[in-house]
């Protein structure tokens, strides 16, 4: 008996020597109340503005000569030098200012929205050989649309879960306890949106059964299960008030994935499907349930332990849906294999959708409920969809311009996306262990934080140059 107590003192003491600073740091990133709609409105500008300075500067692949990438040969016959040159202009003009504007200069982002605006239209004016914004764009180009509107959500994704353990990241950018909006409220919502926008059900393609459904749905549950044990093990800081004891973003894609598997309706009838879900959940949630899913109170069964990754589930499928139904609208047509939209008419639509989901926004934040990541209510699907165009819309308008093709490191991520979001997820935990980053100076945590940026997206694009694909289906 007393072997067995001592034994179990000892793990708990190896536990907490794996992150002695588990509760202060859990502690640093609650009780949150996040910034305004209209600082989060001009950071997405700035954060999408720099994509376009990057395309505008021009020297991608194409560029000096270098062969175009063959996708089936390693390399595709580019010389590795061609690969680090780019890639680190790619992370001078993107990651770098990214950093920057996460942390040093978030007091001043109203004056950055100037600048970089500024940049852009100098850029663009002694661009000599720049054409007009009404030319059309084809296939290729509404693809680099996506593929750079993917990619930045991603990037500032993998930065901020890194900088939020910093006291150089602004308290009002990370995560909201109960309600608000704040920056890294986005992240999760993001990643269901744009997955939806480019989904199989979003280019009509119906024809997966469910049998293959669940098996591609499984490596999520995995990974969700592999998270669990990974955070346990090392004792590694979970805030609960998130998604609750257990329950992780994982868990949530798998969830929604297979009731999109279970109830599979026609693209066309997506967006009635996910209002009609989102209405009912809003209506339990102001009946009572907000009330529950924010109470401190847990009973020990799991599902009371997990309420809100549970019950937040029917939220993020109305979100999933209203996507897949968006991106049907906006870029694909009847094709299952080819965009048939012109540039012109998704551009339109874009911005057309953009200021109505902001609209929207504002009337159910004043007149039904605040917005609330937490239960994923219908204020925070509306902010989410609202952000998520206006990335679109910003970068849409740029798609003609000379050299304006898709950066190395974009086409990076993209092709290897969850697989980047894993490794971020790793280095970010690898970090939090040796490192105490609640004690660490401003100049320090700057210095870890563009260290990881630079392993992160050199690592994603040396793969990519290998030819090297993390497919799970």
């Amino acid at each position: 008996m007393k072997f067995s107590k001592h034994f179990e003192a000892s793990q708990a003491s190896s536990m907490e020597s794996f992150n002695p600073n588990r509760h202060l740091k859990e502690q640093f990133v609650s009780n949150l109340t996040g910034s305004s709609k209209l600082e989060i409105f001009i950071m997405v500008t700035n954060l999408s503005i720099l994509v376009l300075i990057r395309r505008c500067i021009g020297f991608n692949w194409m560029s000096n000569g270098y062969p175009k990438k063959d996708d089936n040969v390693a390399g595709g016959g580019k010389s590795f030098k061609a690969c680090v040159v780019v890639l680190l202009i790619d992370f001078l003009c993107i990651a770098v200012p990214y950093i920057l504007y996460l942390t040093v200069l978030a007091e001043w982002t109203y004056w950055s929205t100037i600048l970089v605006l500024l940049l852009l239209f100098c850029l663009k004016t002694f661009d000599r050989n720049g054409p007009s914004f009404l030319q059309e764009g084809g296939v290729d180009s509404i693809r680099e649309n996506i593929t750079s509107y993917r990619v930045s959500t991603m990037l500032v994704t993998c930065f901020s879960i890194l900088a939020v353990d910093f006291k150089i990241f602004p308290r009002r950018y990370a995560k909201t306890e109960t309600y608000g909006t704040s920056l890294m409220d986005l992240g999760v919502g993001s990643f269901v949106v744009a997955n939806a926008l480019v989904s199989r059900q979003a280019r009509g393609i119906t024809n997966m059964t469910l049998s293959n459904g669940l098996r591609s749905t499984s490596p999520l549950i995995i990974l969700g299960f592999a998270r669990l044990v990974s955070t346990s093990s090392v004792n590694y800081q979970i805030h609960v008030g998130e998604y609750g004891v257990h329950w992780n973003f994982f868990f949530t894609l798998a969830a929604v994935a297979i009731l999109t598997l279970i109830i599979n309706v026609h693209p066309r009838y997506c967006g009635v499907l996910g209002s009609f879900i989102l209405i009912g959940y809003q209506a339990l949630l102001l009946c009572g349930l907000n009330k529950y899913l924010l109470s401190e109170e847990r009973k020990t069964d799991i599902f009371s332990q997990n309420k809100e990754g549970i019950f937040s589930i029917f939220g993020y499928w109305g979100m999933y849906l209203i996507g897949v139904r968006i991106g049907s609208y906006v870029f694909f047509g009847d094709n299952a294999d080819a965009m048939s939209k012109t540039n012109k008419s998704a551009r339109t639509r874009a911005c057309a959708l953009c200021m109505f989901f902001w609209s929207l926004t504002l009337l159910l934040d004043w007149y039904v409920e605040a917005t609330s990541r937490r239960m994923c209510n219908m204020a925070y699907v509306s902010l989410i969809l609202a952000s998520n165009l206006q990335v679109l819309a910003i970068v849409m308008p740029f798609d003609c311009v000379p050299g304006c093709k898709s950066s190395a490191m974009e086409e990076a991520f993209s092709r290897n996306m969850l697989a980047s979001f894993l490794l971020a997820n790793v280095l970010t935990g690898v970090v939090n262990l040796s490192v105490d980053t609640l004690s660490v100076s401003s100049i320090a945590a700057l210095a870890i934080l563009f260290v990881y940026a630079f392993f992160l997206c050199f690592v994603v694009g040396i793969a990519d140059f290998l030819g090297m694909r993390l497919k799970f289906w």
